[in-house]
């Protein structure tokens, strides 16, 4: 029954505090606690006293002329939480508008009980001590108080006890009152508004809306905060599990310096004054890089512990909620609880980390003169060398107007190994040499392996420069030179595998691959010297089918019988 006297068989405190009796800023007993939206009780007054953070305008949102709801024209404050440190905004009301932690009061109230040198005052006339307990109104009565509630008719038959029967329960629910009728209790719970009510509500400002008690309406709204808990719990592995990648990757970090520094210390141990030198520029610059890769986990770590942090307070709230808060309490604090898991789900977080641990130490790596030694050795953190890397494709050679051109970028590190990852900030730059308005915007996409492709439509024909950059140094090689015909040149030969085939077997005919045959025979056949063993063309012995003729025009064409299709 709502209002009586209720004892549970509760779990184990949790670390988190659970259930809570001291606000965290005071640290005394709550007094009229409310519930921040990050799900952190603190006494009213303690959080009057905190500092503003910050104070926004939402009319500077709204469009000029535009009509909104009674509120938007007040200024939206936002303060920190002392306990989480997140930044929270005040609903419009202030303070006094937040959500009342009905179960930290009763648990101050059942503490005040086991305190035995605490005299507690009659809740009805407020001036002799109380000695009894009713289960009915869930008020502290003194005697006079006793003997006036057993004449009244309305009351006369409730249940009253000595507090000290009821000091060893383990909970105590107190009945909620409304705030707009002091004398109703909060017993029944409006649809439309989704907010409890009580039975002068229902008949005043709630009377055209949809209502029920709150017994029958529970489940629906418990199973629905349930289920956010349900999927809220999910993030909790995959959190433990980022960190827990963090940790080891930091490990490995940690495992990689070691042995990086023992072979930059073996390595210098054969050399005098001046390789010492070196090897201790070596310790500074892996010192440094440590640092580096330590700083960038330490903050993604430090990110993920504070919202895994936030999302443990967000679920054992929640759990403390379903299982120990009565129909009432559920329903009271659903709108700031499911706002809070809401907005946990929605925030987004990467289980991998993005530093790694890709260190290594070359000894064979030319370092430059150490009091005038020549010296080896750098450390490699794969990072791509601009003078180490190159193009490869026939698209930066030659390219015809109007047709698409390629060539494909491949990066190295310093010891000119290829990188197996993408991501580097690439630069290329075509400009015509004549014309220096004319400059083509060629597409670069990372396949994420070390090589990126690059492809381009020339527009004008002639000479152009291809600048190829890497971290705005130039690759080996750029500036590039490039041609840009206006036309391809057509083959006039035929696209074969041998001489012998394609003529049938004639001896006077030649190829343009130069290959021969024995027996008299100056074209080429399979397998004999010159022959490229595919396909080719016969007129300048280019292996591609469709491609450009690069048979030199000033050869006589009586003197090379080309061959044709039988």
């Amino acid at each position: 029954m709502s209002g009586s006297l209720q004892t549970f068989n509760t779990s184990p405190v949790k670390s988190d505090g659970f259930p809570q009796k001291r606000c965290p800023v005071c640290r005394n007993s709550y007094c009229n606690p409310k519930i921040l939206p990050c799900l952190h009780t603190l006494c009213s007054g303690c959080i009057q006293a905190l500092e503003t953070f910050a104070v926004t305008d939402p009319r500077g949102d709204l469009e000029s002329g535009s009509e909104g709801s009674w509120h938007e024209d007040l200024p939206v404050v936002s303060i920190l939480c002392p306990v989480c440190d997140s930044q929270v905004e005040l609903p419009p009301g202030g303070v006094v508008a937040l959500s009342s932690d009905y179960m930290a009061q009763n648990e101050v109230f059942l503490e005040s009980l086991h305190t035995e040198d605490k005299h507690l005052v009659c809740d009805l006339c407020s001036e002799d001590n109380a000695e009894k307990w009713c289960n009915m109104c869930s008020v502290k009565l003194c005697e006079f108080c006793v003997k006036a509630h057993r004449k009244q008719t309305k009351t006369m038959s409730h249940n009253v006890v000595p507090l000290r029967d009821i000091k060893g329960s383990i909970r105590v629910t107190k009945p909620i009152l409304c705030s707009f009728h002091p004398s109703e209790e909060l017993k029944l719970f409006c649809e439309t508004c989704d907010h409890p009510v009580c039975r002068d509500c229902v008949v005043t400002e709630h009377r055209d809306h949809a209502f029920d008690f709150t017994s029958r309406i529970i489940n629906k709204h418990g199973d629905y905060v349930r289920e956010l808990l349900k999927c809220t719990q999910l993030h909790i592995g995959a959190l433990e599990g980022a960190i827990e990648g963090i940790d080891n990757t930091s490990k490995a970090v940690q495992e990689r310096v070691e042995v990086v520094g023992e072979e930059i210390k073996t390595f210098a141990q054969n050399y005098m004054r001046a390789i010492e030198k070196h090897r201790d520029r070596l310790l500074k610059q892996l010192s440094d890089l440590k640092v580096q890769k330590e700083n960038a986990l330490y903050l993604q770590k430090l990110q993920l512990e504070q919202l895994l942090s936030d999302m443990r307070t967000g679920l054992t709230f929640t759990e403390h909620l379903l299982t120990n808060g009565s129909d009432l309490e559920i329903l009271l604090t659903k709108g700031v609880t499911v706002s809070r898991l809401k907005r946990l789900n929605e925030t987004e977080y990467n289980i991998h980390p993005k530093a790694d641990s890709g260190i290594r130490f070359t000894p064979q790596e030319k370092a430059g003169r150490c009091d005038g030694f020549d010296i080896y050795g750098a450390i490699v953190s794969t990072e791509a060398d601009p003078s180490k890397c190159s193009i490869q494709g026939k698209g930066l050679c030659t390219a015809h107007l109007g047709q698409t051109s390629e060539f494909v970028l491949l990066c190295k590190d310093v010891s000119g190994e290829k990188m197996g990852r993408g991501g580097e900030h690439v630069q290329v730059s075509i400009v015509h040499k004549e014309k220096k308005d004319c400059i083509l915007k060629p597409s670069v996409q990372d396949s994420n392996d070390g090589t990126y492709l690059v492809s381009f439509i020339p527009q004008e024909p002639g000479c152009y420069s291809v600048w190829v950059c890497i971290k705005g140094q130039h690759i080996q090689g750029s500036p590039f030179p490039l041609m840009v015909k206006s036309k391809l040149r057509k083959h006039r030969g035929v696209f074969h595998c041998c001489t012998f085939c394609s003529s049938g077997g004639k001896k006077n005919v030649i190829c343009g691959c130069g290959g021969t045959m024995p027996g008299g025979y100056q074209g080429c056949g399979h397998g004999h010297k010159g022959h490229p063993g595919r396909h080719h063309w016969s007129c300048c012995g280019n292996l591609l089918e469709n491609s450009e003729c690069s048979e030199f025009v000033g050869k006589s064409a009586g003197k090379i019988l080309r061959t044709v299709a039988l």
